[in-house]
């Protein structure tokens, strides 16, 4: 996406430990218009796909999992990193190490918006070295529920620990 390209070299910046920063558009503040054209994107990639549901992970996918399902019509489901007496008792989970806060966290979704006859499009800010994803698709087999694809807004292709291979279209 070009506009998305225009937006990291005119905004984004790298900050120490190879961190690239995009906080003014897509994870502190953000560009709406942008993240239509995203969304709209999404859609185009996947439009031979039969969704279910968009399945994220909090806080910064949230937001691009949000307006991408306006173009599908479908729920945006996202796995909560916190612990909190407002999730259910039935949940999966999954273990998932954050690069940029160098820490683990335990995904969980609660098991009563997953199911097997979902078909999953997991959406996601950054791609940097997949675990992330791979705790998605932990949850998404878990469920038995059917894993369609991936959108991934940036992927950080400089990383050395990168765990998954992208197919680019």
């Amino acid at each position: 996406m070009e506009i998305l390209k225009e937006k990291i070299l005119k905004e984004g910046r790298i900050e120490e430990g190879n961190i690239l920063k995009v906080d003014s558009f897509l994870n502190h503040q953000l560009d709406i218009e942008l993240l239509n054209e995203i969304g709209k994107e999404f859609k185009r990639r996947f439009k031979n796909e039969k969704i279910t549901k968009i399945l994220t992970i909090e806080t910064s996918g949230i937001a691009i999992g949000a307006i991408a399902a306006q173009y599908f019509n479908v729920p945006v489901l996202f796995a909560r990193k916190t612990e909190s007496k407002n999730l259910d008792k039935e949940t999966y989970e999954s273990n998932v190490y954050s690069y940029t806060k160098e820490k683990n966290y335990k995904i969980r979704v609660a098991k009563r918006y997953l199911n097997k006859e979902d078909r999953i499009l997991l959406i996601d800010d950054f791609l940097a070295n997949g675990r992330a994803l791979l705790g998605l698709k932990d949850i998404v087999e878990q469920a038995e529920a059917t894993l369609v694809g991936a959108g991934i807004v940036i992927e950080k292709g400089f990383q050395k620990d990168q765990l998954i291979k992208v197919n680019r279209f």
